[in-house]
């Protein structure tokens, strides 16, 4: 058995079999694939849009069969796990990988659109016809002389972030078009729509399931259903996987001291903070920081 892929932005920035277009703290824009398709299961720690350029793919997502082929976009969340991989001899593709960070930056109030098709619809193809397919051709044509042109220019990452936030704009409209045809969600759907706004919309995610719920003006319990039920995780899980990117990203990405990421995530003092990203991580904040 193959071992399990690890990607990362940095993994895939150092990776030697990948054509990189464009790359910073928070983006990897993938221009090509070649040997990196041999790995049978990789863990996708990023949110990642894949654009199927020719042949096709299949594997399973989380357990779930998804198949692509030419034409056809795959939106998928972050840390997601992908396993049992088959592609054509001709497969190649193009892709985006982005931080959470940088996504909600993106598409701030309608990040429930990319909620609604990763987590209540579980849609993650969609389908592109002739005139999005020559839209998004021109689109990338367009990003491709800018990051060719323009680094020179001091504002080099705003046009390329620019540019990458139009087309994602773009994308989630085809998207809601695609939710727009779907059944209206129930109240329970609802709930859990707002619960994930409000997750992802706080600086401060560490609360407790009674915090959270009591904002929704509904009881934990009731919270904790509806959680289970449109995304097979709990309330508490949530909380806690968002707390951990929260952490992961200002060890990492940020020059910020362990005070400043404690006090900024709210964590009540150093020591405690410290103790909790050893019981998730298996390392100290500072061992973390230097893997």
């Amino acid at each position: 058995m193959k071992q399990q892929e690890v990607i990362t932005l940095q993994t895939l920035a150092d990776n030697e079999d990948l054509q990189i277009g464009y790359s910073d703290n928070d983006i990897v824009v993938v221009d090509s694939i070649q040997k990196f398709t041999e790995a049978n299961t990789a863990h996708v720690a990023m949110n990642a849009i894949v654009i199927c350029t020719d042949g096709k793919v299949q594997a399973q997502m989380n357990g779930m069969r998804m198949e692509l082929h030419k034409n056809q976009v795959a939106i998928v969340p972050q840390n997601v796990t992908v396993t049992d991989v088959m592609i054509s001899p001709d497969f190649n593709l193009k892709a985006m990988f982005l931080t959470n960070r940088i996504l909600q930056s993106f598409l701030r109030e309608k990040m429930n659109i990319w909620n609604d098709m990763m987590y209540i619809h579980r849609h993650h193809v969609v389908t592109m016809d002739e005139d999005e397919i020559l839209f998004y051709t021109h689109f990338y044509d367009m990003l491709t002389l800018a990051i060719a042109k323009g680094k020179d220019n001091p504002l080099h990452t705003d046009v390329i972030q620019s540019l990458l936030r139009s087309a994602i704009l773009a994308l989630c409209g085809a998207m809601k078009q695609m939710l727009s045809s779907d059944a209206r969600p129930s109240t329970g759907k609802g709930y859990f729509q707002r619960f994930l706004d409000l997750l992802h919309s706080s600086e401060v995610k560490r609360h407790t399931v009674e915090a959270y719920a009591s904002e929704l003006c509904i009881s934990p319990k009731y919270l904790t259903a509806v959680c289970k039920k449109n995304s097979g995780k709990t309330a508490n899980e949530w909380i806690t996987e968002k707390v951990l990117e929260d952490i992961r990203y200002y060890l990492r990405q940020t020059d910020l001291s362990i005070k400043q990421i404690c006090d900024r995530l709210a964590f009540p003092n150093p020591s405690f903070f410290g103790k909790y990203v050893k019981d998730h991580f298996g390392m100290t904040p500072m061992e973390f920081r230097r893997t």
